[in-house]
């Protein structure tokens, strides 16, 4: 117990971060190996150290924090914080510590690890060379300010085992190399060489912009927390003895996916070989195509694939390992190979890590697969968020901008926290390429574009428009928002329509005829109905939050020209192309929503969606913008009965959504893109909705189906939003609380009664 107990104490250890910017002009000094021992542009992994002397424990000891690649910062031996938060060279973010609940009266160290993975780093991280750096926020904290005074060495236990992720690669340490301890207090640091200045730190608008150009991290501190794995599916139980000479295998079950740092501690075993493996789920066989999942649960005659670090025994006592990085994985294998000793796993634990999202909605029915629905669907979108959003933890961890617009609508529903979505588009927008377009995902240190995510990117602002209340934010984006809208408008024709817009038209991931890696087919024109319909959607977007005569007139010319193109009067659909050859789920759904069909129309369009199976059929993802389609046509009582690949999911094994929908052969088991039914059984059934920009007009439209009691609440700018309805004796008991400066509409099969902030109860006969 006095082991487990020291392990969880080593998870608690965050730091508060401090927003606030610090004009002061910095003197500390970016710092590094000392030259001409290292150039910083090779993998390695480096220690620094310094020792302070304090008259007294302070109550405040505030110091700012960054590093290339990546740091953990330890005082006294305490981890207290990670980072920097990812951003480019433009936007280098540090973090804000305060240090004082760590440092004592009399002697303190104050040490870090600073580790650069140089070509085998994640897609997402940036990279000048190897640096550190500390900026006391007042001449108190300055004692600490990185220069010559600070002592750095390099450990060379350290290699890259590369894999085919652009999110992480595994690390290979030989622990006869590695210097241990060295993050201690009364580790002695005498022999190391001091640390080399590399050149000035600088605020971002200071000098010449040479380096990093350093702003404050405006997101919290990544959540830490203890996180046993105990089921063993193969092999020994821990504690394990490998005998000497032997080889053996364990098959650990975390029984959900998580994104946790694993440690492993052991003993003896001199120059064994040892090994941690990571995977989402076990393969029927893995293959460079083809490859095969079945139920996750399942683990006889399966493959295992994932990322992995190796290690080489030392043959001491107390031996442990935690990777760099955290790692994404439901099941972890360890395998041993020893020599001539005995080696003993003494424990392997995880610490879960992501942003502090705290749950506050809350969704209550007597139905037992609902809160399954949303316990899964949280998990995934909580997997999918820690210094950004990202499409998936195990594979790429990158912020994509169609990903990222459901992502942030499930953070507003589902936690109330906009922090981290403020930061994703404050990201997209600096992403942007001088012809106006954004990159599709980022940070990124290659360049992709996906065009039409520009477009969501447009979604993305109005939700934040429409959702939270900060109007000032959104004047800020605008200018890049015109600067997307004028990339489109260089590839309409004189009619409106787009032809052969550039870069890669991603929708989905269908399988529909003619659609080539996830962008629908174009008439010979080079048109696409999904693609001009996106841009009018876009173009009305805009209309609301930067009133303007030209979107409008835009606005025009694409209706009257979509419905002249595409409409196809003998099959009652909107067509892909121009020769009305090929029909989707996507291009109606899109009709619908950016109001091209006539209200009288809406039904019998819905249920053509629903049931005409030679249309290309939705993916997981786009199931998002399909059913908000089906609910607009009237058939919103039936949402529940839309949840066909989730509950499949389910039954599949899976704890977190696939990416795709036929999730034998889905590459990713962890896309938050299909968490979108955390908004839905809060927006479409118990019908919360946002009437007005800042959500100061609230919209009540519940679709219930065959539920008969249901209640639920969900955060609001401006406090929360709370519900009941329950039928009893052939009458519906409604009762509905608004937050205060707001006002409301209850719409009940067409009909609409004010609501106001405050309590609001309505009685209705069925």
């Amino acid at each position: 117990m006095k082991l487990l107990y020291t392990l969880f104490s080593l998870t608690v250890f965050f730091s508060n971060l401090c927003f606030s910017q610090d004009t002061r002009p910095w003197n500390a000094q970016w710092i590094g190996l000392k030259a001409p021992f290292d150039n910083g542009k090779s993998y390695g992994v480096y220690y620094f150290r310094k020792a302070i002397e304090l008259p007294e424990k302070p109550g405040s000891f505030i110091i700012h924090a960054s590093a290339d690649n990546r740091y953990k910062l330890y005082v006294n031996g305490q981890l207290v914080n990670i980072g920097p938060a990812k951003g480019d060279f433009y936007n280098w973010y540090y973090e804000t510590i305060d240090l004082a609940p760590y440092l004592n009266k009399g002697k303190n160290s104050v040490a870090a690890i600073v580790w650069n993975e140089a070509e085998y780093r994640p897609e997402w991280q940036m990279t000048l060379r190897t640096a550190f750096i500390i900026q006391g926020k007042t001449p108190a904290e300055e004692i600490l300010n990185t220069n010559d005074s600070w002592k750095c060495v390099q450990d060379k236990a350290f290699s890259p085992l590369w894999g085919f992720f652009a999110a992480t690669n595994g690390q290979i340490v030989d622990m006869n190399k590695t210097i241990s301890n060295w993050q201690a207090k009364d580790f002695d640091d005498s022999a190391w060489p001091a640390a080399g200045s590399l050149f000035q730190g600088n605020l971002k608008g200071a000098g010449d912009g040479f380096g990093y150009m350093l702003v404050p991290a405006t997101i919290p501190a990544r959540e830490l927390t203890y996180q046993p794995i105990t089921v063993i599916r193969k092999g020994a139980s821990l504690p394990a003895t490998i005998p000497a000479n032997t080889t053996a295998t364990i098959l650990l079950d975390q029984t959900y996916e998580t994104n946790a740092y694993p440690t492993i501690y052991f003993s003896g075993g001199k120059d064994a070989g040892l090994s941690l493996s990571y995977a989402e789920a076990l393969y029927d066989h893995r293959e460079p195509y083809g490859s095969h999942k079945s139920n996750r649960n399942d683990v006889e005659g399966k493959d295992f694939y994932g990322v992995k670090d190796s290690l080489t025994s030392n043959g001491q006592q107390g031996q442990t390992f935690t990777p760099f990085n955290f790692r994404t994985f439901r099941y972890i294998k360890i395998a041993v190979h020893t020599r001539d000793v005995p080696l003993v796993i003494d424990s392997l634990y995880g610490t879960f890590t992501g942003y502090p999202f705290k749950q506050t909605a809350i969704f209550k029915s007597a139905d037992t697969t609902i809160p399954k629905i949303l316990e899964i669907g949280w998990r995934t979108a909580r997997l999918n968020a820690f210094e950004t959003y990202t499409d998936c933890p195990f594979y790429e961890q990158l912020q994509y901008i169609g990903d990222t617009r459901i992502q942030a609508m499930v953070s507003y529903y589902y936690s109330g926290d906009d922090r981290l979505a403020r930061h994703a588009l404050d990201l997209m927008d600096q992403s942007r390429l001088p012809e106006g377009v954004t990159l599709s995902r980022y940070p990124s240190h290659t360049t992709q574009v996906i065009s039409t995510f520009s477009l969501w990117y447009i979604g993305m602002l109005y939700d934040y428009f429409m959702y939270r209340h900060d109007n000032d934010f959104i004047k800020d984006k605008l200018p890049g928002m015109r600067g997307v809208l004028a990339f489109f408008s260089k590839y309409q024709q004189a009619d409106g329509s787009l032809a052969n817009t550039p870069y890669w038209n991603f929708v989905d991931w269908a399988t529909g005829k003619d659609w080539f890696v996830g962008a629908p087919p174009k008439g010979r024109d080079g048109s696409s109905a999904i693609v001009d319909l996106q841009l009018l959607w876009a173009y009305q977007w805009a209309a609301q939050m930067d009133p303007s005569p030209l979107y409008n007139q835009k606005i025009a010319q694409l209706t009257k020209t979509i419905q002249q193109k595409y409409w196809d009067a003998g099959k009652g659909l909107f067509a892909d192309t121009k020769e009305k050859d090929h029909f989707s789920q996507h291009a109606n759904s899109l009709a619908i929503l950016t109001g091209l069909v006539n209200k009288a129309d809406l039904p019998a369009l819905g249920k053509k969606l629903l049931h005409d199976t030679t249309l290309t059929q939705c993916s997981i993802y786009f199931k998002y913008y399909l059913h908000q389609a089906l609910v607009k046509a009237g058939l919103g009582d039936d949402y529940y009965n839309w949840l066909g690949i989730w509950k499949e999911n389910i039954a599949m094994g899976l704890t977190t959504w696939a990416e795709y929908s036929d999730v034998g052969y889905s590459r990713s088991d962890c896309h938050a893109w299909g968490s979108s039914p955390n908004i839905e059984f809060f927006r479409t059934v118990l019908g919360i909705d946002s009437d007005a920009p800042g959500f100061s007009r609230i919209k009540i439209e519940p679709h219930l189906g065959a539920l008969k009691a249901v209640s639920g609440e969900i955060p609001h700018p401006f406090g929360k939003v709370s519900v009941s309805y329950e039928y009893k004796a052939g009458q519906w008991n409604m009762e509905v609380q608004l937050p205060a400066h707001t006002t409301g509409q209850f719409i009940w099969k067409g009909k609409s009664y004010p609501v106001k902030a405050g309590d609001n109860k309505i009685r209705l006969q069925a």
